[in-house]
């Protein structure tokens, strides 16, 4: 049998190519992670730090969402966020650098009951659905009913 055949050089360019691609990728600069870094090549923590603003009408909409699911489907409750007001943010990137970055904010929500109650909540980077976007994790003060965030939200926050 020949050395030189087919399947033979095959695999000798399939191995060009692939030593090729390492070493392009290992002499590019430092940057953030592109979408084959994030999905199949893990090397590392490599942030951009782009996190929606806290008034985000997406992340809001999320809680909302959110929130009327959870009540009506685990605890059999009609209760429904009616409207935000006096949203600010209270921390960006409380931590080192290297960590998940983060935006910590605070609202207040108009509940369906008639009570206007506190919302803690955080937006964070690549925390969506397999880390393809930002996601949203948050508590409404009186409503966490599996303290999750107890006592009273405080773990919400930074």
């Amino acid at each position: 049998m020949n050395i030189r055949t087919p399947a033979f050089r095959l695999r000798a360019v399939g191995v060009a190519l692939g030593m090729a691609l390492i070493a392009a990728t290992a002499s590019a600069p430092a940057g953030a992670a592109n979408w084959f870094e994030k999905n199949v090549y893990l090397i590392g923590p490599r942030f951009d730090s782009q996190v929606p603003a806290c008034n985000e009408p997406a992340a809001l909409s999320t809680i909302q969402t959110r929130f009327a699911t959870k009540e009506g489907r685990f605890w059999n409750s009609g209760l429904q966020i009616v409207e935000f007001d006096r949203i600010r943010e209270v921390a960006f990137r409380p931590w080192a650098d290297g960590t998940i970055p983060r935006r910590y904010c605070t609202a207040r929500a108009h509940v369906s009951d008639g009570r206007w109650r506190p919302v803690r909540y955080s937006i964070v980077e690549d925390g969506g659905i397999i880390g393809a976007t930002w996601g949203v994790e948050w508590c409404v003060v009186g409503v966490d009913r599996n303290w999750a965030y107890n006592p009273a939200c405080k773990v919400a926050g930074p």
